[in-house]
């Protein structure tokens, strides 16, 4: 039997040397964790088409979606994890909450201070620069 494989991707927003970051809902997979805003690819979409859908539907907001900065993959116990985040740009709408917990811009040094999954947390040490891509 093979292992189920989610296709999932991440929005890297940057403003003012801060990025942005949303706390899953207590009803979701991995409860009130944060992570880069984002979701599941859907069949027939690109992965860019998908970031850009995520946002609209998760925050309210329309971005733009550039390059992939970041690739990783993640084995949790039941699934594996195929995740690609891209750098994106705002161009409308304002965040608000509409399938998300909480949302925070903070800056690169203040990550460790705000529990992630194990997926999201390696595009951080990326960021960082504590892990190589």
């Amino acid at each position: 039997m093979s292992r189920r494989k989610i296709v999932v991707v991440g929005a890297m927003l940057e403003q003012d040397g801060k990025y942005l970051i949303t706390q899953r809902s207590p009803g979701a997979s991995l409860p009130l964790l944060w992570e880069f805003p984002g979701g599941k690819v859907e069949e027939g979409e690109s992965d860019r088409e998908a970031v850009v859908r995520e946002l609209k539907e998760r925050l309210g907001i329309v971005v733009v979606a550039g390059e992939q900065a970041m690739h990783v993959t993640h084995a949790y116990p039941d699934y594996d994890i195929d995740f690609r985040v891209f750098r994106c740009s705002q161009v409308g709408g304002e965040i608000n909450r509409t399938q998300v917990h909480d949302f925070r811009w903070v800056e690169p040094h203040e990550l460790d201070k705000y529990p992630f999954p194990e997926a999201d947390q390696k595009t951080f040490e990326m960021l960082l620069g504590l892990r190589d891509g």
